[in-house]
């Protein structure tokens, strides 16, 4: 079984202690959901094979220390094509707010703002939904999507798979919400999984995604974008086959298949593999759990290629108590990463446990008794060759904290 993202598994904790504030009320000056909605427009679409689509992480902003403004400081904004805000929740069927403080409420100071201007006390919107409408003011080009779900806030997708219109107007409310309606170019449904089992297991039935998704587009119609995170899992029975990918893709935009967390330190004693391969290779512990297998899966049920983005890891996962350079060898529990166990950003690793070694279309390091693979600029640009080669319409990362700060990673995407 595929695993989690650990960040967003993480998020648990934070959840249980960040603070929540009240929304503000009333409408931003001069701006009714009319006008809004006038402002915002058809969203541009990037053409096939270009696009970037990276994942802003709305709790990035305690422990990481990541705000909007290192999007645009990093040169990551410019290379980027949308951003994935991650993550809003899905409580009884619906729609609902993540961390209200964090998106909404938490004051910049001058020097934390995108555009050099502090917050003030009475003003209705602040937080990072602010700072993103200064990002796309600043890089107009640049669209933004809600993200729904995620490992930890899929269980509310169960309950609205049995009212797919309810959930999609909840949805459409929430986001286009005369407030921030200006902030979001559409919606990425995040929903691990269906018909299957992630942190909760749904029942729903193969088609209960077809239906939903196609709720969703229903509501948010043409002038908004609908995309979707989907597994990778591509053994016959796996996650894939469990629901109608295929016949829901008329209703994306694009699908972000998550080709990354393949294997880990879940397994503590192994064997070590790289968590993103993007090919198999001799000795791989699972013939088809590579992006090359994934791709060939979903484009052989009849997803367009075109619909299908490459999914890229901007971290490592590692073990300890390992004493084989190359993969396949044996540990005895998960390396210490800077925030979590088995786990760290490609920006620590690449310091502290250089890469010396390729298998599979990605990197690995071995230094000490610890064991990390991770992806590097030039396992990157290999993979880029194998989107252009493939036909794919672009690429997408989790996520951007774990970068450089001066985008080296994105850079490489580019």
């Amino acid at each position: 079984m595929l695993r989690p993202h650990t960040p967003r598994a993480s998020f648990r904790a934070l959840i249980a202690t960040a603070c929540c504030a009240v929304l503000g009320a009333g409408l931003l000056a001069g701006a009714g959901s009319a006008a809004a909605e006038q402002d915002k427009g058809t969203p541009t679409k990037a053409a096939a094979g270009s696009k970037v689509v990276g994942y802003f992480t709305e709790w990035g902003v305690y422990d990481r220390n990541y705000h909007v403004k290192n999007v645009d400081t990093s040169g990551s904004a410019d290379k980027l094509t949308h951003i994935n805000y991650a993550f809003g929740n899905v409580q009884g069927g619906k729609c609902t707010m993540g961390d209200a403080y964090a998106a909404t409420d938490k004051a910049y100071t001058a020097d934390q703002s995108v555009d050099g201007v502090a917050d003030t006390w009475d003003q209705d919107l602040r937080g990072n939904f602010n700072q993103l409408r200064k990002l796309k003011k600043k890089h107009p080009d640049l669209k933004v999507l809600w993200s729904f779900g995620g490992w930890t806030w899929s269980g509310g997708f169960t309950e609205a798979a049995k009212n797919p219109a309810a959930f999609a107007q909840s949805c459409y409310d929430l986001v286009e919400n005369s407030k921030w309606a200006d902030v979001f170019d559409g919606i990425d449904i995040d929903w691990e999984y269906p018909n299957a089992c992630g942190l909760t297991c749904d029942t729903s039935g193969r088609e209960a995604y077809k239906s939903l998704m196609s709720a969703v587009r229903s509501k948010f119609g043409a002038n908004n974008l609908v995309t979707a995170a989907i597994p990778a899992d591509a053994e016959t029975g796996g996650k894939i086959d469990a629901a109608d990918y295929a016949g829901a893709a008329q209703y994306v935009d694009w699908y972000n298949p998550m080709t990354y967390d393949y294997f880990g330190a879940w397994d503590a004693k192994g064997p070590t593999a790289p968590h993103s391969p993007l090919t198999s290779y001799s000795g791989i512990p699972k013939e088809s759990w590579n992006s090359e297998g994934t791709i060939k899966k979903l484009k052989g049920l009849g997803v367009p290629a075109e619909k299908l983005l490459l999914g890229i890891g901007f971290y490592g996962r590692g073990w300890t108590g390992v004493t084989q350079k190359e993969p396949g060898g044996t540990a005895t529990g998960p390396a210490a990463g800077k925030y979590e166990q088995g786990i760290d950003d490609y920006k620590e690793l690449k310091t502290k446990c250089p890469a010396n070694g390729t298998v599979g279309g990605t990197a690995y390091a071995h230094c000490g008794n610890n064991w990390w693979s991770y992806d590097t600029p030039a396992t990157i640009a290999g993979k880029m060759d194998y989107k252009n080669q493939q036909g794919l319409g672009g690429t997408f990362f989790w996520e951007l904290s774990g970068d450089t700060s001066n985008g080296e990673l994105i850079k490489a995407i580019n």
